[in-house]
C-alpha cells in the first residue's frame, strides 16, 4: 500500500542526490520558487542554503544509497525530513526529460501536492547493524554460489552425486580429487578454497553480532526463536528488517512488504498480469524462504505439509507458500506478543479479509 506525506508546511525542498553532488529546489507554499542551484554534498553549504527558510521547511530525498547523512543531519538539527519510495517515485513523476533540476523541482512539488509516497527512514543506531546482518547475507549468497558451482562442473562430467552436503567442512575433504583433469581439479579446489575463508568470515561476524548487536526488544527477539528452525542470527534479521511492526496496519501490508504475495493487475473487471515484484523489502524475503528451509530440515510436521503440497503445485511453489504462511504467523505473534504455535500454524487460523493478504504468494 502506498503511503503519502501529507502535512502541509511553507516551504518545501526537494533535493536531488548523488554521492559528491546535489541539487535543491525549495518552493513556497504557494509553488513559487525561491531557490533552485547545485551544490556540493557539504553539510555546511547545505545548512547555509536552506538557513533563510528553516523556519517551516520540509526536506524530502529519493531512497538511494547515500542518504543516510542527510537524514542523520536533518535529525540533528531539529529540521523535519522525509524519505521518498524510489520505485514508487520513478512511476509517479516520469517524463521526457530528465535532469538534476527537473528532478529536485518534481519532488519538491510532490512534497507540496501531497503525492509524495514515503519509504521508511531507518533509524540511526540501529541501521548500522541491519546493514552488518545484510553483508553476511551476502557472503552467505557468495557461498551458496560456490557450492552450486561444484555440483555444476560435477555434473558436467557425469560423476556420481555428491552424496554429503558441503556446507560442511568434513564433507568438502577429497571432492577436488574427484576430477581427473588438473585444470577442472583446480578449478573446484579453488571454489573450496573460498568457500572455507567465506565461511571463517561467517563465523567471525556471527559471533560479533551475537555479541554487539541491539536488541530494543528482548522479548520478541525471544519468540521469534520459537519459530521451528529459526536460531539467533536469523531472529536478528527478521528482527532489524522487520523494526517497527506497527508501521504494517494489515498482515496484507507486511506481506507485501517482505514480497511475499503477487501484486495482481485488473483492469475492466478482468485480470491482466501482475508486476512490481521488485517494490518490498529483498533481504526479508530472503529472511523467510531461509526460516522455511530450516523449518524443513528439523520439522516432520513441514516435510508432511510440503510433500502433499508439492504434488498438486509443485516444489517451487510450495516453498513459497510456506515461506508466506511464515510470514503470516510472524506478524500475528509480533501483534499479539505471542511465542510461535505449531499447531495453530498447521492447523490454520481465521482467514484475512484483506485482498493483499490473499493474494497467491509469487
Amino acid at each position: 500500500m502506498m503511503r503519502f506525506y501529507l502535512c502541509t508546511h511553507r516551504f518545501y525542498c526537494g533535493i536531488d542526490l548523488h554521492a559528491r553532488t546535489m541539487h535543491a529546489c525549495i518552493i513556497d507554499d504557494n509553488g513559487e520558487v525561491v531557490v533552485d542551484r547545485s551544490l556540493g554534498t557539504d553539510p555546511k553549504a547545505f545548512l547555509k542554503l536552506i538557513a533563510p527558510y528553516r523556519d517551516g521547511i520540509i526536506v524530502g530525498v529519493e531512497s538511494i544509497f547515500c542518504w543516510y547523512w542527510l537524514g542523520d543531519l536533518c535529525r540533528e538539527e531539529n529540521i523535519p525530513f522525509v524519505l521518498g519510495h524510489a520505485l514508487y517515485m520513478k512511476l509517479i513523476h516520469g517524463g521526457k526529460s530528465k535532469n538534476d533540476r527537473i528532478d529536485a523541482a518534481k519532488i519538491a512539488r510532490l512534497l507540496r501536492g501531497g503525492t509524495f509516497p514515503l519509504a521508511y527512514a531507518y533509524p540511526k543506531g540501529m541501521r548500522e547493524t541491519r546493514d552488518l546482518l545484510r553483508r553476511r547475507m551476502f557472503l552467505v549468497r557468495q557461498r551458496s554460489g560456490l557450492l552450486t558451482h561444484i555440483q555444476i562442473v560435477n555434473s558436467q562430467y557425469n560423476l556420481p552425486a555428491i552424496d554429503k552436503e558441503l556446507c560442511w567442512q568434513s564433507n568438502r575433504a577429497g571432492v577436488a580429487e574427484r576430477f581427473g583433469d588438473p585444470s577442472v581439479r583446480q578449478n573446484v579446489a579453488v571454489d573450496l578454497r573460498l568457500i572455507n575463508q567465506l565461511s571463517q568470515l561467517i563465523v567471525e561476524l556471527e559471533q560479533y553480532l551475537i555479541r554487539t548487536a541491539r536488541v530494543e526488544d528482548q522479548q520478541t527477539y525471544e519468540r521469534l526463536q520459537t519459530i521451528s528452525g529459526v536460531g539467533r542470527i536469523l531472529a536478528l534479521v527478521l528482527l532489524y528488517e522487520t523494526h517497527d511492526w506497527s508501521r504494517f496496519a494489515t498482515v496484507g501490508q507486511f506481506l507485501s512488504y517482505a514480497r511475499l504475495v503477487r501484486c495482481s493487475h485488473e483492469s475492466d473487471g478482468k485480470k491482466v498480469g501482475s508486476g512490481n515484484s521488485k517494490i518490498g523489502n529483498a533481504h526479508l524475503k530472503w529472511a523467510f524462504a531461509e526460516a522455511a528451509c530450516l523449518m524443513l530440515r528439523v520439522s516432520e510436521r513441514a516435510r508432511r505439509w510440503k510433500q502433499r503440497y508439492q504434488q498438486k503445485r509443485g516444489a517451487g511453489k510450495a516453498m513459497s507458500v510456506l515461506a508466506a504462511k511464515l510470514g503470516r504467523a510472524v506478524y500475528h505473534m509480533l501483534r499479539k506478543e505471542e511465542a510461535f504455535d505449531e499447531d495453530r500454524f498447521w492447523n490454520g487460523g481465521s482467514k484475512s479479509k484483506n485482498p493483499v493478504s490473499a493474494a497467491v504468494p509469487s
